[in-house]
């Protein structure tokens, strides 16, 4: 198993940048940011950019594989997220993972006066912006406008066509995300039920994720994928809660979810308040147990 740690961008850079590099020195196989404009439970605090947040750590950093989770058409658009993607890739040196999601209602939705979209539009816009973005990164042409997009035709450069795209790691639980996780996707992401924020045990939990494991084989085998190929990425403290309270029930946790057929797991840096708070010795002590000498192995 894979596992990753996500920062929240709520820190000056002479604070943040050490948290990155620390992320590396312990051990962690990919780090994270969101991507808002704001965000629910720290509105009105201090919150970064995460793409320039990723280009300072891109530089930051040596050898961590580096993520955005997730953007979303909220108030993202594919060819000019492209441009950013791409540029940040190359600062990287080819370490970005781009995590994609639907958007959820919120303040991101609202904030540029976006419209009010029911479920089924939305996962629309969402089929959009990945078909969209896969092009561009791929082919290094926008298509013609659509009923979501207006994108004259062009070329654009840098893009990915002399090498592998930038992975896409796909959010979704529904049948459309999840074809688009089969289509697209080098990785499948859930935090379990959707819009779930209950914390409860991971044993509670560990239902709905083996049958969203189960949809997900079936969304790969609709469009002729062998179902392994395709990593699964776990997001904890959302829907489940409690990984991160000690070394043994990170442990466990683990072993747990890589038996139910995960191959990523991805926590939170601990914080001294709500939310994720908790104890960052914590996480210390499992990169040292168990991630440190991993990669020295």
């Amino acid at each position: 198993m894979r596992h990753g740690i996500v920062l929240l961008p709520e820190h000056e850079w002479k604070v943040a940048a050490e948290r990155w590099q620390v992320a590396e020195e312990l051990g962690y196989d990919h780090a994270w940011t969101y991507d808002h404009l704001t965000w629910r439970w720290l509105a009105g605090r201090r919150w970064y950019a995460s793409m320039p947040t990723l280009a300072a750590a891109a530089v930051a950093t040596r050898s961590i594989r580096l993520g955005v989770l997730v953007a979303t058409p909220n108030f993202r658009h594919p060819v000019v997220f492209a441009k950013d993607l791409v540029s940040v890739d190359d600062v990287a040196g080819g370490r970005m993972i781009c995590g994609l999601g639907a958007g959820a209602p919120g303040p991101d939705a609202v904030l540029l006066g976006g419209p009010d979209l029911r479920s089924r539009e939305s996962a629309d816009r969402f089929r959009a912006f990945v078909e969209v973005l896969d092009e561009v990164l791929v082919g290094g042409t926008a298509g013609e406008a659509s009923a979501w997009y207006a994108a004259c035709r062009g070329t654009f450069h840098p893009r990915a066509g002399d090498g592998p795209r930038v992975p896409f790691a796909v959010a979704a639980t529904g049948p459309l995300g999840m074809a688009l996780a089969a289509r697209f996707g080098q990785y499948w992401v859930t935090s379990g039920p959707p819009a779930d924020f209950g914390r409860r045990p991971l044993a509670e939990v560990l239902p709905v994720l083996r049958d969203q494991q189960r949809r997900a084989d079936a969304a790969c085998e609709r469009t002729g994928r062998d179902p392994a190929t395709l990593r699964r990425l776990f997001v904890a403290d959302a829907s489940v809660g409690g990984i991160t309270g000690s070394v043994a029930a990170y442990e466990d946790a683990a072993g747990e979810l890589e038996e139910a057929g995960f191959t990523d797991l991805v926590v939170h840096w601990p914080r001294p308040e709500p939310p994720y708070e908790g104890d960052e010795q914590v996480v210390a002590d499992f990169a040292g147990k168990w991630l440190q000498g991993a990669r020295c192995g």
